[in-house]
């Protein structure tokens, strides 16, 4: 585990949240147990990236039952663009603030500009129906696979610099920008400003990166024990626009892993 930061401040204002994904195999199963489970580890803010077969009313009530809050709402690329109302609606009844995408289509050989392009006109259509009709903000969570180059940079700066920061916000998935070879670091210098949500996660030492977009969920590792300078990131996320930081963890040792990341994040200090 790397060394921890001298005494100080806690690099987390906040007991982080978490991401609903992380217990999807307990959700799936049952809602309620996996919500206590949730609180258990002390988490009161939670990123749903499904219903599970449940309604948002009963979310909403069993959230609200157990003192947890949804600050945001994650959707697939076609809600997100042809269910919008009804994407906004679940979003808000849930209480969340943004509604979150992951990715869109690509081709499997690799993003093109086309594909960029036409996903910006998308964001950018259905982040103003959102915020201007409900109220909600729109955030792009990065892949890996947007790191095509791209001019002097990437695709994703591409999508960053042609959406409109009015109705488009980023969340930042640290894995899937160190993955594909970025520094996180340096993107939270960049685009400070348009980073609102975080996904903090770890990788297991040793694996290689690429532009797929794709890992073996086992390759998601108790955070500070991986190959991802966290407490850098963590730094430099305190000067950026992030409100929310999610635990997430893909692997299949969740109920081990997560209480151990939990502790390593509020252990970090500056």
């Amino acid at each position: 585990m790397p060394a921890v930061a001298q005494a100080g401040r806690p690099l987390l204002k906040q007991h982080p949240g978490v991401v609903s994904y992380t217990y999807r195999k307990y959700f799936e199963k049952d809602m309620p147990g996996t919500l206590d489970m949730v609180k258990q580890n002390g988490f009161t803010d939670i990123e749903f990236s499904n219903l599970f077969g449940q309604t948002a009313q009963d979310i909403r009530r069993m959230i609200d039952e157990r003192g947890i809050r949804c600050s945001s709402f994650g959707v697939s690329y076609e809600a997100l663009t042809t269910q919008t109302d009804e994407v906004a609606k679940n979003a808000r009844i849930l209480g969340a603030k943004f509604v979150r995408i992951a990715g869109f289509p690509h081709s499997k050989s690799g993003l093109t500009l086309e594909e960029a392009r036409h996903a910006v006109q998308e964001f950018n259509r259905v982040g103003k129906i959102l915020k201007d009709t409900y109220g909600l903000t729109l955030v792009y969570h990065n892949h890996g696979f947007e790191f095509q180059p791209y001019g002097k940079g990437t695709l994703f700066d591409y999508i960053v610099q042609h959406t409109n920061p009015r109705y488009v916000s980023l969340e930042m998935d640290i894995l899937w920008v160190h993955f594909p070879g970025q520094d996180p670091v340096a993107l939270l210098k960049k685009y400070g400003d348009r980073f609102r949500l975080m996904h903090v996660k770890d990788l297991k030492k040793g694996v290689k990166g690429n532009l797929s977009g794709s890992t073996d969920p086992e390759n998601d590792v108790t955070l500070g024990t991986g190959q991802i300078d966290i407490p850098a990131i963590l730094k430099a996320a305190r000067r950026s626009a992030i409100q929310h930081y999610y635990i997430e963890d893909e692997s299949s040792n969740v109920e081990t892993q997560v209480p151990q990341s939990v502790q390593y994040l509020l252990s970090l200090t500056e």
